[in-house]
């Protein structure tokens, strides 16, 4: 029996009459979800999840992993919209360093500051759950002073909206009329706090964001959002204790088929399709992710044995480069405001990390130098 996962309904938008999706609320019913069919890809996303978690230990610092991590998923959650910066232009903004197109620079600062304020929200005890107006909240960080700031940034769209096509009339889809929207989020949000049925974690958050963009409900910052939600699930409900995973790498790679799954969602009614989908991307997204782990732990242990056996090492050179993880874009005059030093201090210990390989100079210049912690940056970009 094909399952039915809405209706549709009438809109007029900008003098068009549109056929708009409205959703049926989760679970899937009529037939419920087949969820023995889920069953060993749900087990083989848990199990990389659990490495991942697990490899995390094997550096001094989670917050190395976290800086890495956090601003990869940003960046390609991005790029998925268009966004066309790159982790290099990021980490030059971040070191104060000009760069060719900060407004899309600016939208992936953007990003990390709307997952940090939902991060922070779902983790106090006073903090907002998952809910309409955290999502409202992080919306209007997200659009702040980047394109789409003129589309309404915190606030629920009150037009129908389209996506692909050049008009309503030849969308390729439709989601459902404003008005629907504000009930539609309350029983998705119902569906996340509700503690049955009991489905596995992985595939609630795989139903969670197959709603959400069906949904669509801003008319800006759509996917973006939907992706930073499958992030703080992923934490709310115990999968990952930090944003170790870049889910969005994954999606990103197989863009075409990311939007076919959704679609299928509505046209054929088939949630199982997108749920093994979402399952695979999770299991691949982890693995890439440990593997990123070991490589950046390797040359990390590597560096600082060979900082470690420099017989002009000094106790700032070690302190900076405990730094650069975080820090991987510097001058001296940076460095000496992190080490608190003096100028010569600073200066030694950057001229040490130059010599020994650790930092390459990028301008060739004699003044106003640029370093880079380059092969960590060349991990990370990779």
């Amino acid at each position: 029996m094909k399952r039915t996962t809405g209706t549709t309904i009438k809109s007029t938008t900008l003098g068009e009459v549109v056929h708009a999706f409205v959703p049926h609320a989760l679970p899937p019913a009529r037939p419920a979800l087949d969820a023995e069919a889920l069953l060993q890809p749900n087990r083989m996303a848990e199990l990389a999840l659990a490495r991942l978690s697990g490899v995390a230990g094997l550096v001094p610092s989670v917050d190395w992993l976290l800086y890495g991590a956090i601003r990869k998923e940003a960046l390609l959650t991005s790029q998925i919209e268009g966004t066309q910066a790159t982790l290099n232009d990021l980490f030059d903004q971040e070191a104060g360093f000009i760069v060719a197109n900060a407004d899309d620079v600016q939208e992936v600062t953007n990003y990390i500051r709307a997952f940090r304020r939902v991060q922070q929200q779902l983790r106090s005890p006073k903090g907002l759950p998952v809910s309409a107006r955290l999502l409202c909240e992080a919306h209007r960080l997200l659009l702040d002073g980047v394109r789409g700031a003129g589309k309404q940034p915190g606030e629920l769209r009150k037009s129908q909206n389209w996506i692909g096509g050049t008009r309503p009339g030849n969308a390729v889809f439709v989601p459902p009329p404003a008005d629907r929207v504000p009930a539609l989020l309350a029983d998705l949000e119902k569906f996340i706090h509700a503690t049955t049925p009991r489905l596995p974690p992985l595939v609630k958050i795989a139903l969670v964001h197959g709603q959400f963009e069906t949904i669509h409900p801003f008319l800006d910052g759509n996917g973006r959002l939907g992706r930073l939600l499958i992030g703080a699930l992923l934490e709310q409900w115990g999968l990952l204790a930090e944003p170790l995973l870049y889910l969005s790498g994954y999606l990103k790679k197989h863009q075409a088929e990311y939007y076919r799954q959704l679609s299928l969602i509505r046209s054929a009614g088939n949630w199982e399709s997108w749920i093994a989908f979402f399952l695979e991307g999770v299991s691949n997204a982890a693995a890439q992710a440990e593997r990123s782990i070991i490589e950046v732990a390797s040359l990390v242990t590597s560096d600082r044995r060979q900082l470690l056996d420099a017989r002009r090492s000094s106790p700032a050179s070690y302190r900076l480069f405990e730094m650069l993880p975080m820090m991987p874009r510097l001058t001296v005059e940076q460095a000496r405001q992190k080490l608190e030093t003096s100028f010569p201090t600073a200066n030694a210990a950057v001229k040490l990390l130059n010599e020994l390989g650790i930092l390459a100079e990028r301008t060739g210049q004699k003044t106003n130098r640029i370093y880079s912690y380059e092969r960590y940056v060349m991990l990370l970009t990779r």
